[in-house]
């Protein structure tokens, strides 16, 4: 008889970290918020997470997800412009969102429909992996990393080793445990604000506040943060929660950049027709109004106008020209300061020397690259 999915990712596992041991063979995991109490032979809402005779067993080994991105596409736009990430993912997820584009992976052992082959691999080949395809940095996404960060440390222990530095691009459900336990490994973190509604929130699985705390505790912790919001005509719209989304990242810091980006019918979310460009220009607008110094339209390149761009908080000028994934011009100084009026520019900048400037041809040849 085949072996089933489930019974093949139980036997790719190790013990988990982000655990306590409770009376009578019970768990309580902590890698994300819900902190599950899991009792023997049960799992916790990821599904991946689980109790094999009061030992918490989690994700270990493999990878279901695995290529090398543009670091714009995570997106990252003050992290090394025009870098390369390689980005992995594993299977499982703490919410069940109804729009989620990568539910195939994400929603593994709670969808009959969802599930991919995992691939076995070692920490140490993702890294070799890395080097080769000339990647500057490592992410954990397409799923939850939060549930696998077990994981994520021992691969990106590795990647650190040979000259790569690690990313997160999580929902930000986070708790503290296991920010501490990874923040050594990681210098950035990419956090999806959803909606200010904690009514939606729910429905997705999440809690409003555990993601709004995730963000100013990240930031807390002196990593480079980065939030995205995906706009959905009649879920998140409105022009007051709008505002409320970035009133909130700039009572944290008017610096975080905040990515408002366009929503496709995906997954069982098909009714809500896509994004207009007019939309997100109108959200960006808010964002400006609010206070933030670094808001971005993404997913429609070409018709959101300078809201591609990287402007300096101080005079204004332009820094980085982009259009999609394509660094098309860039000016900051190897000291990450504008070079018209010589303020300081947020972010993790490289020597301009390194930057991949390059033309609307390049669209095509900037594409995801499979990783062998």
């Amino acid at each position: 008889m085949a072996q089933t999915l489930e019974a093949l990712l139980d036997s790719l596992t190790a013990e988990g970290t982000l655990c306590e041991r409770l009376p009578g063979n019970s768990v309580r995991c902590f890698a994300c918020g819900h902190r599950c109490l899991i009792h023997e032979s049960r799992r916790g809402i990821c599904k991946v997470r689980f109790n094999d005779g009061g030992t918490l067993r989690v994700p270990w080994g493999y990878v279901a997800g695995l290529q090398c991105d543009p670091t714009e596409k995570k997106p990252f736009f003050h992290i090394y412009p025009g870098s390369e990430t390689l980005t992995f993912g594993m299977l499982g997820c703490d919410f069940h969102c109804a729009f989620c584009q990568n539910w195939l992976t994400s929603q593994t052992l709670r969808d009959d429909s969802a599930g991919v082959a995992p691939q076995r691999v070692t920490p140490q080949e993702l890294a070799a992996y890395g080097k080769r395809a000339g990647a500057r940095l490592v992410a954990s996404s397409y799923n939850e990393p939060l549930i696998t960060s077990e994981w994520a440390a021992a691969v990106f222990t590795e990647a650190v080793k040979h000259g790569m530095q690690c990313v997160y691009v999580s929902n930000g459900n986070l708790t503290r445990e296991t920010l501490e336990y990874i923040r050594p490994h990681m210098i950035g973190y990419k956090i999806d604000l959803k909606t200010m509604s904690d009514k939606r929130y729910r429905q997705l699985g999440g809690v409003l506040q555990n993601t709004l705390d995730g963000i100013k505790l990240a930031k807390e912790m002196g990593l480079w943060v980065e939030v995205v919001t995906l706009i959905i005509p009649g879920f998140n719209d409105g022009t007051d929660e709008l505002m409320d989304a970035a009133r909130y990242i700039a009572s944290v810091s008017p610096h975080i950049p905040w990515h408002v980006t366009a929503f496709h019918p995906d997954y069982k979310m098909t009714d809500p027709d896509p994004t207009s460009a007019s939309t997100l220009i109108r959200a960006a607008e808010i964002g400006q109004e609010a206070g933030l110094n670094f808001v971005y339209a993404g997913n429609l390149p070409g018709h959101v106008g300078d809201y591609e761009n990287t402007f300096c908080p101080n005079c204004r000028r332009r820094l980085i020209e982009r259009y999609g994934y394509v660094i098309l011009d860039y000016e900051i100084t190897d000291e990450g300061c504008c070079p018209h009026c010589g303020n300081p520019v947020p972010g993790i900048w490289p020597n301009r020397s390194k930057v991949r400037v390059g033309t609307l041809g390049d669209l095509f040849r900037r594409a995801p690259r499979k990783v062998r």
